[in-house]
C-alpha cells in the first residue's frame, strides 16, 4: 500500500507542476532557446554588437539643475542647529521656531531628543550592513563578489534537474518533512525525501537524511537498499554489514551485499553466509551455484533441493548435472516431493529422448497426465501446448510432437476442433515452432483424414517451411485419401516439373486423369507442361483428345492460343471460329480474334469483332476497352468517348470504364473535362482505390497530400491507394516512408502484380542487391495473378515463352510502368 499511495503521490505531484509550468512558465523556460543560441556566438559577434544608447539623458539635460539633489550628512545639519540655536527634527516636513507648539495644519513637533537623526542613520547602514551579509552567505563558497567572465559559463553549465522551479521543490521538501515528522516509521517518505535531495543535487542532504531513516526505520529493507546506493563502495559496505546485524534473513539486503563485492571470492563468502541465515532461499542458492564450476555446482545442488524440496527450476538444474542414470533417480525424487508440477514430467521426457530412448517419451507423457489428474491438478491445455512450443525451440522434436499429440484435443468440442486446431497451426506457424505446427497438422489428418482443405493447408506449409521431400511425401498420401481433389495432383505434378523430372509430372498426371477422367483443370496442366518443355505436337495431340472429352471454352482458347503462340494465325482463327460456334457467349473469344486480325494488319475486321463481341457480351469489360483503343489510335475521340459511355450505361459501378474516360479525355487535352468526369466516378464509386490514385497524381502537387488522405479515410484497405501514397513518398524523395507503404501494399494484395513490379522498380533504384534478391523471392512465393501492367506483360505473346517465370516478367512489368510525374 505504501509503495503504491508513494507512487501516485509522485505522479501527482508530476503533473500538478507540468500543468503549472504550462499555464506559468519561467522566464528562464521563455527565454532558454535564445540563451542557448548565445553559447554558439563568436568573440568577433560579441564585439559588433553596438553599444545601447542612453535617449532619456537628453531630456534630464534640459533641466538638470533643478532635479539634481545632494544629500547633507547629519553632521553638518546637527552643527548648524548649534550655531542657530534651532532643532531639526524629522517630522512631517514643517518646521517650528518653538518646538512643542503646533503648527497651522493642527501637527505638532516633537521636542528635542525624541528623534535624533544620527541614530537613524547608524540603523540605516546596520540594516544595510545585515542585507549584505545574508546575500554573502547564499553564494556559494562564501564569495561576496560575482565574476563577470564566469557568469555566462556558470548559467550553461546550469542544468535543470527537473521540470518543477524551487518553488515546487521547497513545496514537496515541506510535504515530505510532515510525512516523516507525523509518521516516523514510514520508510517511503523517508525514501522520497532523500530522493528528492538527490535530484536537486544536494547528495550530502539525501545522504544524511537516509541515515536518519536507517536510525528510525532499522527493520525495514529498502531504507538501507537506500543508504547503500547512496553513499561511496566502501561506505556502502559498511551499511549493508549494519542491515545484515539488523535484518539477518533479508534476501534482498544480502542480494545487496553480493552485488557491493567485485570478486568472486568474496561473492562466494558473503553467499554461503547468507544461506547460513536463510537455508531455504531459492534465489540465493541460485546465485551460489552460477558462481561455481560444474562439480561444486553439483554438490551445491544436492544441498539446494534438500533445503529447498519444492523448487522445480533447482531439482531441474540439478538433473541438468547429473549422468543419465542419477537424473533420472533425481526426477523421480523430484516428482515425490513435487507431485503436481508438469515441468517435471517434461524434463524426464527430454532426458530421454536426449539419451536415444525416444519410445519412452509419449509414455512419460501420457503418464504426466495420469498422475496430475490423480493429484487433482486441472490441465490446462494452452500452458501445456506453450510447454511443447518451448520444446520446439529447445531442440526436442520428439517431445514437442508428444505433447501436442497428448493434449491437443482435451478440452474441444467435436464441431470446433476443426477450427481450433487450424488455429493452434497458425499461432505455432506465427511462433516459428514449426515442429509443433507439422504435429498439429499431422493429428489433425489422423482425424479429417478426406478433408481437402486441410491437406491444402498441410502442403502449403510443407512448401513454406519444409523440405522438398516433406512436401512431396505430403502430396502423395494427400491424393491416396482425396482422389477426386485436382488441386492436390496439379500441386504434386507442378512441384516435380519445377524440380526438372518432367517424366515424373507426365506420369502424375497420368494418373490424374484416371481418378478425375474428365477435369478442365488437369487437362490444361497437362497441356501446359508440354508446351512449357517445346513438345507442341504432344500439347496438339492433348488439346485435340481435350475438345474431344471435355469441350470446354476454355480448352478451344487454349487451342487457338497455342497456335496463335505458335505463329500460326490461320489455325488460330479458324479453332477461335469453331469455338464460337460452341460458345458464342465467351468474350475471351472475340478478344483473341480481334488482336490477331490487328495484328494481321485488318483494321476494320477487328473493329466488326469488337462490335459483335459487345453486343453477345456486354458485360466484358475488356472488349468496351479494347473497342475504344482501338478507335482512339485511329484518332477518333468522339466515338471512342461515346463507347465509353454505352460501356457505362451497361455497367454503370464499374471503375475500369471511369478510369479508360479519364484517361482518354487527358490524352484528348481535356482536363477540365477530366477532372469533371473523376468527381462523378467518385460520387459513383467512392471506395475504389484505382479512381483514387487517379485522383492524387491528377491533383496538384501542393494537394496530392490532401487527397491521399482522403482516399485512405474512403479505402485504406485497397492496395491501389496504398501504392499511390508509396509513389507519392517516392516522388517527395522520402525513401524510407516509401519503403514502408511498399512493404503494407504488398502485403495487404500479394495477388496485385503492379505493386510488386513498382515495389522493384523502386528497389533497383534505391536498394540493395540483397533487398532486390528478398523481393524477387517473395514475389515468386506469391505468384500475382492482376494488375493492368502486370496482365499485359504477362499475356502479350511475345512473351509466352517466360510465361511462369516470374523473376523475368517481373523485370518486364517493371521496365514497361510509367515514369513518375
Amino acid at each position: 500500500m505504501d509503495e503504491r499511495r508513494k507512487i501516485r503521490r509522485e505522479e501527482r505531484l508530476k503533473e500538478e507542476i507540468k500543468r503549472y509550468r504550462m499555464e506559468k512558465p519561467k522566464i528562464q523556460q521563455q527565454f532558454e532557446d535564445i540563451k542557448r543560441e548565445l553559447g554558439t556566438m563568436s568573440s568577433d559577434d560579441w564585439t559588433a554588437i553596438p553599444e545601447v544608447t542612453n535617449m532619456t539623458r537628453t531630456k534630464k539635460n534640459k533641466n538638470t539643475r533643478a532635479e539634481r539633489f545632494t544629500p547633507v550628512p547629519d553632521s553638518m545639519i546637527e552643527r548648524i542647529a548649534s550655531q542657530q540655536g534651532h532643532n531639526t527634527y524629522a517630522s512631517s516636513g514643517i518646521q517650528t521656531a518653538l518646538p512643542g507648539t503646533a503648527t497651522s495644519l493642527g501637527m505638532k513637533t516633537p521636542a528635542p531628543g525624541e528623534l535624533d537623526l544620527l541614530q537613524i542613520g547608524v540603523a540605516k547602514n546596520s540594516m544595510l550592513g545585515v542585507k549584505l551579509d545574508q546575500a554573502s552567505d547564499s553564494v556559494q563558497g562564501n564569495k561576496t563578489g560575482v565574476d563577470p567572465k564566469g557568469y555566462l559559463t556558470d548559467l550553461n553549465s546550469i542544468t535543470p534537474r527537473n521540470l518543477g522551479d524551487v518553488g515546487d521543490i521547497k513545496k514537496a521538501r515541506l510535504l515530505l518533512q510532515s510525512v516523516t515528522n507525523t509518521n516516523p516509521k514510514h520508510a517511503p517518505g523517508w525514501i522520497a525525501a532523500a530522493r528528492l535531495e538527490e535530484v536537486t543535487g544536494k547528495l550530502q542532504q539525501a545522504r544524511n537524511i537516509i541515515v536518519k531513516a536507517c536510525e528510525v526505520c532499522p527493520n525495514n529493507e529498502d531504507v538501507w537498499i537506500e543508504a547503500a546506493r547512496l553513499q561511496p563502495s566502501e561506505m556502502a559496505k559498511s551499511i549493508i554489514a549494519k542491515a545484515v546485524r539488523n535484518l539477518p534473513q533479508s534476501v534482498k539486503i544480502w542480494d545487496k551485499a553480493v552485488q557491493l563485492e567485485e570478486d568472486t571470492l568474496a561473492k562466494r563468502r558473503v553467499l554461503r553466509k547468507a544461506l547460513e541465515n536463510i537455508p531455504n532461499s531459492v534465489k540465493l542458492w541460485k546465485d551460489a551455484v552460477e558462481l561455481e564450476e560444474p562439480g561444486d555446482a553439483r554438490i551445491l545442488l544436492g544441498r539446494a533441493v534438500e533445503c529447498c524440496p519444492t523448487s522445480v527450476e533447482l531439482w531441474c538444474a540439478l538433473a541438468k548435472l547429473e549422468t543419465y542414470e542419477n537424473a533420472r533417480k533425481v526426477l523421480n525424487k523430484a516428482r515425490q516431493k513435487i507431485p503436481t508440477d508438469r515441468k517435471i514430467w517434461i524434463n524426464a521426457a527430454r532426458l530421454e529422448e536426449a539419451n536415444g530412448n525416444k519410445e519412452m517419451v509419449h509414455k512419460i507423457i501420457e503418464r504426466a497426465l495420469t498422475s496430475l489428474k490423480a493429484n487433482m491438478v486441472e490441465i490446462n491445455r494452452e500452458l501445456w501446448l506453450k510447454e511443447a512450443e518451448e520444446c520446439d525451440q529447445a531442440e526436442s522434436p520428439i517431445t514437442c510432437q508428444a505433447i501436442v499429440r497428448t493434449v491437443i484435443a482435451i478440452g474441444v468440442e467435436t464441431e470446433d476442433r476443426k477450427h481450433t486446431w487450424m488455429e493452434d497451426a497458425e499461432s505455432f506457424t506465427a511462433n516459428k515452432a514449426y515442429v509443433a505446427a507439422r504435429a498439429v497438422y499431422a493429428y489433425t489428418l489422423t482425424v479429417f483424414p478426406t478433408k481437402k482443405s486441410i491437406w491444402q493447408r498441410a502442403a502449403f506449409f510443407e512448401k513454406n517451411h519444409g523440405s522438398v521431400e516433406q512436401y512431396e511425401s505430403l502430396l502423395q498420401r494427400a491424393v491416396t485419401y482425396c482422389p477426386k481433389a485436382e488441386v492436390l495432383w496439379l500441386m504434386r505434378a507442378k512441384s516435380k516439373w519445377l524440380a526438372g523430372n518432367v517424366p515424373e509430372a507426365r506420369s502424375i498426371l497420368n494418373d490424374a486423369f484416371g481418378a478425375n477422367p474428365n477435369s478442365e483443370e488437369i487437362w490444361i496442366a497437362a497441356i501446359t507442361l508440354e508446351s512449357k518443355n517445346n513438345e507442341h505436337e504432344r500439347a496438339r495431340k492433348l488439346l485435340q483428345k481435350a475438345r474431344e472429352t471435355a469441350g470446354t471454352a476454355r480448352v478451344w482458347m487454349k487451342s487457338a492460343r497455342l497456335e496463335w503462340c505458335l505463329g500460326n494465325l490461320p489455325g488460330a482463327l479458324q479453332t477461335i471460329q469453331y469455338g464460337l460456334g460452341k460458345f458464342p457467349e465467351f468474350p475471351k473469344f472475340y478478344l483473341m480474334k480481334g488482336q490477331i486480325e490487328l495484328q494481321q494488319g485488318n483494321k476494320d475486321k477487328a473493329q466488326n469483332t469488337f462490335d459483335l463481341g459487345i453486343k453477345r457480351c456486354p458485360n466484358s469489360i475488356p472488349l468496351w476497352v479494347s473497342l475504344a483503343a482501338l478507335e482512339t489510335s485511329d484518332e477518333n475521340i468522339t466515338k471512342a468517348r461515346s463507347i465509353l459511355e454505352k460501356a457505362r450505361v451497361r455497367n454503370p459501378q464499374n471503375d475500369q470504364l471511369w478510369v479508360q474516360a479519364i484517361r482518354l479525355e487527358q490524352k484528348a487535352g481535356n482536363e477540365n473535362v477530366a477532372q469533371a468526369l473523376l468527381a462523378r466516378a467518385l460520387q459513383t464509386c467512392p471506395k475504389s482505390g484505382i479512381l483514387w490514385s487517379e485522383c492524387i497524381f491528377m491533383a496538384p502537387r501542393p494537394a496530392r497530400k490532401t487527397k491521399s488522405v482522403d482516399g485512405l479515410k474512403n479505402c485504406d484497405n485497397d492496395a491501389h491507394i496504398v501504392l499511390a501514397v508509396a509513389r507519392l513518398f517516392w516522388l517527395e524523395r522520402k525513401m524510407k516512408k516509401a519503403k514502408e507503404w511498399f512493404i503494407k501494399a504488398v502485403k495487404l494484395d500479394p495477388d496485385l502484380g503492379d505493386t510488386w513490379a513498382t515495389y522493384y522498380k523502386f528497389t533497383a533504384a534505391h536498394g540493395t542487391e540483397d533487398e532486390l534478391k528478398t523481393l524477387v523471392e517473395k514475389c515468386v512465393q506469391a505468384d500475382p495473378h492482376h494488375g493492368e501492367y502486370w496482365c499485359k506483360t504477362c499475356k502479350s505473346i511475345d512473351n509466352w515463352r517466360i510465361d511462369g517465370n516470374i523473376e523475368h516478367m517481373l523485370k518486364l512489368c517493371a521496365k514497361s510502368l510509367p515514369e513518375l510525374r
